[in-house]
C-alpha cells in the first residue's frame, strides 16, 4: 500500500520550526522532507540513552554513527515489510504477526520465523516482542553451534589433540611449502640449488651484528639446505629461527600420524596436510553467534523498528521529547543533584577538556563531574540554568542518577562559566563589591595581626637578652645605621594631605545631600532606582544577550552529533531544565531556630533613617506649619 505524502505540520520550539511526526504517514515520508529542516543529521550510537542493538541495526556501515540516509533506509525497509503501517505509532513492544507482509520471499521467511517464535513462547495474542525475537536468535545460534559440533566428530582425527596439531602445522606450513618448492627447482636445474640457498654475502651481513635465534634476518633464510630430492630435516640441520616450531610439528603432527622419524619427504608432508584438511574445513564453517537465518534476523529487526523508529525520529529529525518536556531526550543521560538543585540537561562526555572547548560556544553554564559507582566510571556535563553559581566550585560533591535510577558519586572537575539567570547578573556587582571589601578587611586584619605578633616576638627576644649573663666580648662589628630623624615637615604635609582629602570627601557628601534635599519626595525612589540601574544595568544587559543566545548545538556537536538547527534554550525554557529546592506545597515551617545567631536590627535602623530623612525633607521643603 502506497503511503500518501502528508501535509507537513510543524511546531515552534527552541526558536525554530520542527516537524511533527505523529502519524505513520509522516514517519514513512521523512525521505521527502528537506533535510535542511531536520534538527540533526547524525548522532553517535554510544553515549546516548537508546537501545544499542536497534542503533547497530540502523548503522549499516558500522562506523559508530547513525546518519540521515541510514535512518531513511531503515524507514523504507520497515515500510516494505508491513501491511499495517499504523503499528508504527501505537507504541507496541514488538510486531504483530498479522501486520507482517508475506506476499514475497522475505515476508514468508519472517512470518515463518514469527510463527515459530509464537509457538515456542506460547503467546496467544500474536505479538512477537523484541525480547522474544532476540531470544529466538540466541536459540538459533545454539542450534547451529550444536549441529556444527556434531559434524566435528569426523573432522578431528586426533580427537581433542587435533586443534593443537593443526595449529602446529599451520605455524610452519608456508615455510615448509617454500622449502619443498626450492628443492623441486633444484631438481629441475642444478644451478638453482646454489642460487636458492643463502649467499655468502647474506651470512657476511648477519655476522656484522649481535645475533639471536629470533633475528629477522635468520628467519628469512631457507628452512634447511636446499638440494634436489632432499627430505626435510625435523631435528638437526634446520634453520635456528624455526627449530622450536619444527620440534612442535614433529611431536604433535608427525609422531601421531607417521610415527617416529627425523625427516619428511614431500609426499609425507602432503599426506599430513590432507589428513588435517577436514578439520580446517570444519573450523571455517563454525557459525557466528551473531549470524541469523531462517528469517530470525529480519524478524528481530522488524520488531525493533516497529517499537523504536518513531521514538528515534522524534529525537533526530525533531527534538520533540526535549522541547515538549514529554520525557527525556536520547542525549539526556540522567539527573545531577548538587547545590540544592537538580539538573536535567546532562550529557555523557569522553574528554571534558576537549568537550569544553566547543561546548563553551553554547553560552550555558556547564559543570563537568566525574561519576563513580563501584568500579564503573563516567564523565557527565550538567547544565545549570537556574539559581546562581556562588557555591559551584571544583571539588564539590553531588549525586548523579542515571536513566536506570542508579545513583553515582559525582565530583565537580571543571566549570565553564556563563550567566545562569538575570537575577544572578543583577546582584553580581554588589556581591563582587562585598567580596572585595571582605578581602581587603581580611588582608588588613591579617597585616595588623602579623605586626602585633612581630612586636610581641621582639619584646620577648629583648627580655631574654636582658636576663642572659654577659658573654665574652665579640669581635667589633660595623656600626648600625643611624636612625632616621623624625621629619616634622614631612609628617605635617602628610596630615595636611589627609585633611584635604577628608575635606573634599565631606564637601562631595554635603553636595550630594544638598542635591537630595532639593528633590521632591516622589523623586527619591527614582534616584535610587537610577543608581541601582547604573550599577547593575550593564551586567544585566550583557547577561540578557548571553541568555538569549544559549544554544544546545555546541554541547551535542562536541559529543559527535551533527546538529543542523540553531537549537536555542531561551530563559523560560532554560529555567525549567534546572529545578531549585522548594518546600512542598502545604508543608509546615517553624522559624524558631534555637541556634540562630543574634541578628543586627537593620530593619529598625532603616526605619529610623527613613524617618530622619523624611523629617529633613519636610523641613527643607518648608512643609512644617508656622507657629
Amino acid at each position: 500500500m502506497q503511503v500518501v505524502l502528508p501535509t507537513w505540520r510543524f511546531f515552534r520550539a527552541g526558536g525554530f520550526d520542527q516537524v511533527r511526526l505523529d502519524t505513520a504517514a509522516e514517519l514513512l515520508s521523512i525521505a521527502k522532507l528537506d533535510q535542511k529542516l531536520w534538527v540533526a543529521l547524525s548522532c553517535p550510537v554510544k553515549g546516548i540513552e537508546f537501545d544499542a542493538r536497534t542503533l547497530a541495526l540502523i548503522d549499516s556501515d558500522a562506523d559508530g554513527q547513525v546518519r540521515a540516509p541510514e535512518l531513511i533506509a531503515a524507514v523504507r525497509w520497515v515500510d516494505e515489510r508491513l501491511k499495517n503501517k499504523d503499528v508504527l505509532t501505537q507504541k507496541m513492544p514488538g510486531v504483530p504477526l498479522l501486520a507482517i507482509r508475506e506476499d514475497d520471499e522475505t515476508g514468508q521467511r519472517i512470518c515463518a520465523a514469527a510463527r515459530e517464535v509464537l509457538a515456542e513462547t506460547g503467546a496467544s495474542d500474536g505479538m512477537v516482542t523484541v525480547e522474544a525475537a532476540s531470544a529466538a536468535q540466541a536459540r538459533y545460534a545454539e542450534k547451529a553451534l550444536a549441529a556444527w559440533e556434531a559434524q566435528g566428530v569426523q573432522a578431528r582425527p586426533l580427537g581433542d589433540a587435533t586443534e593443537a596439531a593443526y595449529a602446529a602445522l599451520m605455524a610452519v606450513a608456508d615455510k615448509v611449502d617454500d622449502w619443498f618448492v626450492r628443492c623441486n627447482l633444484a631438481a629441475f636445474d642444478g644451478r638453482a640449488g646454489d642460487a636458492l640457498n643463502a649467499s655468502a654475502e647474506a651470512f657476511t651481513a648477519l655476522g656484522a651484528a649481535s645475533l639471536k635465534s629470533t633475528t629477522e634476518g635468520i628467519a628469512a633464510l631457507p628452512l634447511a639446505h636446499v638440494q634436489a630430492q632432499a627430505s626435510l630435516p625435523l631435528m638437526a640441520g634446520t634453520n635456528p629461527a624455526w627449530a622450536e616450531a619444527m620440534v612442535t610439528l614433529r611431536t604433535r603432527v608427525v609422531l601421531p600420524f607417521l610415527g617416529a622419524r627425523d625427516a619428511l619427504t614431500a609426499q609425507e608432508w602432503q599426506s599430513l596436510k590432507d589428513q588435517l584438511a577436514p578439520f580446517a574445513t570444519w573450523q571455517a564453517g563454525k557459525p557466528d553467534p551473531a549470524t541469523q537465518g531462517e528469517g530470525v534476523r529480519e524478524l528481530e529487526q522488524l520488531a525493533r523498528y516497529v517499537r523504536d523508529l518513531l521514538v528515534l525520529a522524534n529525537n533526530f529529525v525533531a527534538f520533540r521529547d526535549f522541547y515538549t518536556r514529554r520525557g527525556l531526550a536520547t542525549f539526556q543521560v540522567g539527573t545531577l543533584y548538587l547545590d540544592g538543585r537538580s539538573c536535567e540537561l546532562c550529557v555523557a562526555v569522553n574528554d571534558a577538556a576537549k568537550h569544553g572547548v566547543l561546548a563553551n560556544l553554547a553560552r550555558i553554564c556547564l559543570v563537568y563531574v566525574d561519576c563513580v559507582r563501584g568500579a564503573e566510571k563516567m564523565s557527565v556535563a550538567a547544565a545549570f540554568t537556574a539559581g546562581d553559581s556562588d557555591q559551584l566550585m571544583v571539588g564539590r560533591n553531588g549525586v548523579f542518577y542515571d536513566r536506570q535510577g542508579r545513583d553515582w558519586n559525582a565530583t565537580i572537575t571543571k566549570i565553564v562559566e556563563h550567566p545562569i539567570s538575570l537575577r544572578q547578573a543583577f546582584w553580581s556587582p554588589y556581591k563582587r563589591l562585598a567580596r572585595m571589601v571582605s578581602d581587603l578587611a581580611q588582608k588588613a586584619a591579617s597585616s595588623k595581626s602579623k605586626e602585633a605578633d612581630d612586636r610581641m616576638a621582639l619584646a620577648a627576644t629583648q627580655g631574654a637578652k636582658a636576663a642572659t649573663p654577659a658573654a665574652a666580648p665579640t669581635p667589633p662589628q660595623a656600626a648600625p645605621a643611624p636612625a632616621t630623624a623624625f621629619d616634622v615637615g614631612k609628617f605635617a604635609g602628610i596630615f595636611a594631605a589627609i585633611g584635604l582629602a577628608l575635606g573634599a570627601l565631606g564637601t562631595a557628601l554635603a553636595s550630594v545631600m544638598v542635591g537630595l534635599f532639593a528633590l521632591s519626595w516622589w523623586q527619591f525612589p527614582l534616584v535610587l532606582a537610577g543608581l541601582m540601574l547604573l550599577i547593575s544595568g550593564p551586567a544585566v544587559v550583557m547577561a540578557w544577550f548571553k541568555l538569549r543566545s544559549r544554544n544546545l548545538g555546541p554541547i551535542l556537536d562536541a559529543n559527535g552529533w551533527a546538529i543542523n538547527a540553531r537549537a536555542r534554550i531561551n530563559i523560560p525554557f532554560g529555567t525549567s531544565l534546572t529545578q531549585v529546592a522548594q518546600l512542598p506545597e502545604g508543608a509546615e515551617r517553624s522559624l524558631a531556630d534555637p541556634y540562630a545567631e543574634e541578628q543586627t536590627p537593620w530593619g529598625i535602623y532603616g526605619v529610623v533613617l527613613a524617618v530622619v530623612v523624611l523629617a529633613l525633607v519636610v523641613w527643607q521643603q518648608g512643609w512644617l506649619p508656622k507657629i
